[in-house]
């Protein structure tokens, strides 16, 4: 299962900035105006993502930017990344924070090493675990 996310115009900005925050690598990035739905969006949308992809992880995390009639803000869900490492998940978590909104600082939890939450500057919720040994 992956996550995909919908954008408001910053698409592409946003997973240059998870590509460095998390050590991950854009595999795929597609604009409107490459893709077969380049006469149903507005000139100044050509230039906005239709698609890409960012593998983190093994995972792989979506997203595009959804056409301003579509779009909506994020609610009722976080993207969450489980590390293995407490330095890790310090790093990512320091990294994701820049601009956000702190909702839990990373800390120790009942069951996590380290464990954290924030809304990223593009507003984005995100939830950073490194889970304690069973």
């Amino acid at each position: 299962m992956n996550t995909h996310l919908n954008f408001k115009g910053n698409c592409e900005e946003a997973f240059k900035f998870y590509e460095k925050a998390l050590n991950g690598k854009i595999t795929f990035a597609m604009n409107y105006e490459a893709s077969p739905a380049a006469d149903q969006v507005p000139a100044n949308w050509k230039g906005k993502v239709i698609h890409a992809a960012l593998s983190v992880n093994g995972g792989i995390l979506q997203g595009c930017d959804a056409p301003p009639d579509r779009y909506q803000k994020p609610q009722g869900f976080s993207v969450a990344l489980e590390v293995k490492e407490p330095a890790e998940a310090e790093r990512a978590f320091k990294a994701l924070s820049e601009g956000a909104n702190i909702g839990m600082p990373m800390q120790e939890t009942f069951w996590a090493q380290r464990f954290g939450m924030l809304t990223d500057r593009f507003g984005i919720p995100w939830m950073v675990n490194c889970s304690k040994p069973m």
